[in-house]
């Protein structure tokens, strides 16, 4: 009852969104940007993008090499990665410092880890056992996505199988987890993205429950919203605004106050697994499948206007 519930709040809210189209006519995909990569690389599937402090754009993405790091002008300046750290891309997220990253790891013969890299590409710390699944405080099983907080402490989507968050310390330190598989607040069905916002709050995509769910730091369940669609990346910019990507149920972006919830608008063009926002408030999207657009393989910028 509660997908069905969720479902028909989508439709609702995309033909709600679609009847006033002006909204989305805030931003205009720039065809132009990235610029083509150079010979010997070719795009792969890029589930995830971030932005450092200095505005540089990177792609994380499903070849080699994994990270490919873009100028505001789109010219790919710098790639590196190799699967000594990685196998299959998917979480990437820079830290609050501007000049780290979290990466994740989801294969399910190879991966299970989380990875913390400066800017350049070098590994700074590790977590998890590569080709070995869990359960325990420092197994995963196909984590999604990571979030750090001011403190340095730091929060798990271990979403792929296990189907809950946990929390470590600004070491690495355990702390605490919570969520199962479920419908029912604080239950998950594959929680796909986290970030946390200026008030302090955890919010995850729990994707396949159609919803994100609110909580404090210390996981205790505030509330939950069923307008963003589908979430399976999530960020918010500067101006406190949360930017949902869907690429499954609405096909898009669809934005709103990260406050309350309150939906603002939606940006067609994109079916997008990952996104960020730049200072200007340019969208960058990053594509897998295009949905059931199209092959996908790309970073979409749409300008603001």
């Amino acid at each position: 009852m509660t997908l069905r519930k969720n479902l028909i709040t989508s439709i609702f809210v995309l033909v709600s969104l679609q009847a006033n189209f002006a909204i989305s006519q805030g931003y205009i995909m720039d065809p132009n940007w990235p610029k083509p990569l150079p010979e010997g690389i070719e795009w792969g599937q890029v589930p995830n993008v971030t932005i450092d402090a200095e505005g540089f754009i990177y792609a994380f993405h499903r070849s080699a090499p994994p990270v490919l790091k873009f100028d505001p002008e789109g010219n790919l300046v710098d790639s590196f990665g190799s699967e000594v750290w990685v196998t299959t891309p998917h979480g990437f997220r820079i830290t609050p410092e501007g000049n780290t990253i979290w990466a994740t790891d989801f294969n399910a013969q190879r991966g299970h880890t989380i990875t913390k890299i400066d800017t350049n590409g070098r590994v700074l710390q590790r977590f998890g056992a590569r080709g070995f699944s869990g359960v325990g405080p420092h197994t995963f099983n196909g984590p999604a996505d990571v979030a750090q907080a001011e403190d340095g402490s730091f929060f798990v989507a271990d979403g792929h199988w296990n189907n809950r968050v946990i929390k470590y310390d600004a070491d690495g330190r355990y702390l605490m987890e919570w969520g199962k598989k479920g419908t029912g607040p604080g239950e998950f069905n594959l929680p796909h993205t986290i970030v946390i916002d200026r008030r302090g709050r955890v919010l995850v995509g729990d994707r396949a429950n159609l919803r994100i769910q609110i909580f404090t730091q210390e996981g205790e369940y505030i509330t939950e919203w069923d307008q963003f669609g589908r979430p399976s990346g999530m960020f918010i910019d500067q101006n406190d605004i949360l930017y949902v990507a869907d690429y499954q149920e609405l096909r898009g972006v669809i934005y709103g106050s990260a406050e309350d919830g309150t939906v603002i608008g939606f940006v067609e063009g994109s079916e997008p697994e990952g996104i960020v926002v730049d200072a200007d408030g340019n969208i960058y999207t990053g594509e897998v499948t295009g949905g059931e657009g199209g092959e996908g393989r790309i970073i979409r910028k749409f300008i603001k206007q």
